[in-house]
C-alpha cells in the first residue's frame, strides 16, 4: 500500500530504489551523497531482502562492484558526491561500453557554493562524455519516481543511468508518496552478447558504433519522457528553460502559474525538439540550470538566430555559487523578497576541530617538533584533519584532492624539500593514499607519512573506515620497514613522547609511518551512550 513519508531528496532516492528490486548499494561516503547509503542500511526491506549495503574502500571499486552486480543481472546503485565521480571514471566511462545487464543507476551528488567541496563540477559533463542519459530530478517525488523509472529505462536501453542531485535537493526535505507494487528482486541472469563485456579493441569498436546509434534513441526519448515537458503561457515576451531543481525554483516564484511558456528539462540528452518548439514561441530565453551552463551552451547550436539566450554566461545568471530562488527572482526581474542579512542574524562560526579531537594534539605535537626545522613542508589530505590548516593549528600547506598528500610529499621530496611530511586520515589512506605509499617505497622517498587514525570516517558522519585494525599490517605489506612503521597515542600527557617518534623518522632518511591513533571524540560518545 502506497505511504507518505517526510524524506530528503537523499532518501527518497533510496527508497526509490529500494522499491525497484535494488539488490545491492556500493559507496563512499560524502557530502551530500551519504545519507542515501545510510538510508539503505536502515531500512527493514534491506534486511528482509538480504540487499549489500557495506560501504566501499573508494569510488573507483564501489562502481566496479555495481557493475559486476550488474552483469550478473541484479539491480544495483552506486553513490558518491561529485568529486567522487572523478575517482570512479575510468569504470564509469567503461561501464557506457560494456553497457549494463541489470539495471544500474550511479547517482552523483553535486555540490554548488562549495559546502563541503574543492570545486563546483556538474556531474551532467560527465553524462554528455560517456554518451550516457542523465536523470536530473526537480522534486523529492519526481527522484523517488524517477529512481525507480531509471532503472527500468536502464535496462530498457541496456545502458547504465547516471543520476544527478545537487545539495539542496539532497539535503532538503518533502513529503514523497510511494507507488504500488514494490518490484521484486531480478533473479540471476547473464549477458546475452558476453562479447560486449570484454573491450578489447576488436570488441569496442563494434560497441562504440552501437553507441553512437543509442544515443539517438535516448535523444528521442527525452523528447517524449514524462519528465521533460513544455508549457505555453500568455506572457511571450520571454521563454524559460528550467532544468532539474530550477523548474521547482521557479514555480517557487510563480505559485499561480508561471505567464512564461516554460521547457522543463528532467532527463538528458537534452531534448532539442522541444527546445526548437519553444525557440518558435519567443525571441528571447532564460535558461535556470543549477552548476555550469551546460545547457545554455547547448542552446547557441540549436536556435535559429534571433533568438537570444540568456543565463549564466550573459550575467543574467550568478556564474558562479548555487542557484536559489531569489536568483531566479532577480532573473526574472521581479522585486526582490525582505530578507535579513545572515550577518544580522547568525553569528559567525567557522569550522573548527571538535573539542578533545585527537588531529588535535597531533597538530600540537607535530607543530612543536616543526619548529626545529627550517624549510619544513607538510602536505595535508582531505579530511575532517584538513581543519589543521586554520588557526590555531595552520599546520597544513596543500589540500588537493583524496590521497593526494603521499604523492605530492613524494614529489616536493625529490625536488629537495626536507623535511617532507604528509598528513592523511586512516580513511583516505585506505582510500587513495595506500598506491602512493608504494610508489614512495619503490624509490625510497625521504618522507614521512602521517595516518591520522580517529577509527573512523569523520568528515562524512561516522562511518566504517576500510583499513580499522590493519594499518600496521597493510604499511608493512607495501614494503615500510617494520621498525620504521611507528603508533602513537595522541594525547597532551603523550607530547614527549609523541614528537620524540616524529622526530626520529625526520631524521631517517627513507619511508617511515607515524600512525596517531586515537578514536573520534564524536563515535566515542555515541559507543558510550550506546552502553
Amino acid at each position: 500500500m502506497a505511504e507518505k513519508n517526510l524524506l530528503l531528496g537523499d532518501e527518497a532516492l533510496a527508497l526509490g530504489a529500494l522499491h525497484a528490486g535494488l539488490s545491492g548499494v556500493y559507496a563512499y561516503p560524502g557530502t551530500p551523497s551519504t545519507e542515501i547509503t545510510e538510508y539503505i542500511q536502515g531500512h527493514p526491506l534491506t534486511r528482509e531482502r538480504k540487499v549489500h549495503c557495506t560501504w566501499s574502500s573508494n569510488e573507483k571499486t564501489a562502481m566496479e562492484a555495481a557493475l559486476g552486480m550488474s552483469f550478473a543481472g541484479k539491480r544495483s546503485l552506486v553513490c558518491f558526491k561529485h568529486v567522487g565521480l572523478n575517482v570512479a571514471a575510468d569504470p564509469f566511462m567503461g561501464s557506457a561500453m560494456t553497457g549494463a545487464g541489470g539495471g544500474l543507476v550511479i547517482a552523483s551528488c553535486d555540490d554548488p557554493s562549495m559546502h563541503s567541496s574543492q570545486n563546483e563540477q556538474d556531474s551532467r559533463f560527465y553524462g554528455a562524455f560517456a554518451m550516457m542519459p542523465v536523470f536530473e530530478p526537480s522534486s523529492q517525488q519526481e527522484t523517488y519516481q524517477m529512481a525507480r523509472e531509471a532503472f527500468d529505462y536502464s535496462e530498457k536501453r541496456g545502458i547504465p543511468v547516471l543520476m544527478r542531485l545537487t545539495t539542496r535537493m539532497a539535503h532538503s526535505r518533502a513529503v514523497v508518496e510511494s507507488i504500488d507494487p514494490i518490484r521484486e528482486q531480478n533473479p540471476l541472469h547473464y549477458p546475452e552478447n558476453p562479447r560486449q563485456w570484454v573491450t578489447l579493441p576488436v570488441n569496442a569498436r563494434v560497441r562504440n558504433r552501437q553507441l553512437i546509434k543509442d544515443y539517438a534513441a535516448f535523444e528521442e526519448d527525452a523528447v517524449h519522457s514524462s519528465f521533460n515537458f513544455l508549457e505555453d503561457g500568455p506572457d511571450r515576451s520571454l521563454g524559460i528553460v528550467a532544468c532539474g531543481i530550477a523548474y521547482n525554483y521557479l514555480m517557487e516564484n510563480y505559485p499561480d502559474g508561471c505567464p512564461y511558456p516554460v521547457l522543463k528539462v528532467s532527463q538528458y540528452p537534452f531534448p532539442r525538439e522541444l527546445a526548437r518548439d519553444l525557440s518558435g514561441m519567443v525571441k528571447t530565453i532564460l535558461v535556470l540550470e543549477e552548476g555550469q551552463p551546460l545547457v545554455e551552451q547547448q542552446l547557441k547550436g540549436v536556435f535559429p538566430t534571433g533568438i537570444t539566450v540568456r543565463g549564466r554566461l550573459d550575467g543574467s545568471v550568478n556564474r558562479d555559487g548555487e542557484l536559489t530562488p531569489d536568483a531566479v527572482r532577480a532573473a526574472l526581474g521581479l522585486p526582490a523578497l525582505p530578507v535579513h542579512p545572515a550577518s544580522e542574524v547568525v553569528a559567525p562560526r567557522p569550522p573548527a576541530l571538535c573539542m578533545g579531537c585527537g588531529h588535535r594534539d597531533f597538530f600540537t605535537a607535530l607543530n612543536n617538533v616543526l619548529k626545529d626545522y627550517d624549510g619544513a613542508k607538510v602536505f595535508g589530505d582531505i579530511g575532517c584533519y584538513t581543519l589543521g590548516w586554520m588557526p590555531p593549528f595552520q599546520a597544513l600547506d596543500t589540500c588537493v584532492e583524496m590521497g593526494a598528500s603521499v604523492t605530492m610529499a613524494q614529489g616536493s621530496a625529490y625536488s629537495g624539500t626536507w623535511p617532507a611530511i604528509a598528513v592523511i586520515g586512516d580513511s583516505t589512506f585506505t582510500h587513495s593514499g595506500m598506491t602512493g605509499l608504494l610508489d614512495a617505497v619503490n624509490t625510497n622517498a625521504d618522507i614521512v607519512v602521517c595516518i591520522s587514525d580517529n577509527l573512523t570516517t569523520g568528515m562524512t558522519g561516522g562511518q566504517d573506515s576500510a583499513g580499522t585494525g590493519r594499518l600496521e599490517a597493510i604499511c608493512e605489506g607495501l614494503g615500510v620497514p617494520r621498525e620504521h612503521i611507528r603508533t602513537i597515542v595522541p594525547l597532551p600527557k603523550n607530547y614527549p613522547d609523541m614528537e620524540q617518534v616524529i622526530r626520529e623518522e625526520i631524521e631517517y632518511h627513507g619511508v617511515s609511518v607515524v600512525i596517531s591513533r586515537r578514536e573520534c571524540i564524536q563515535t566515542l560518545k555515541r559507543h558510550a551512550s550506546k552502553k
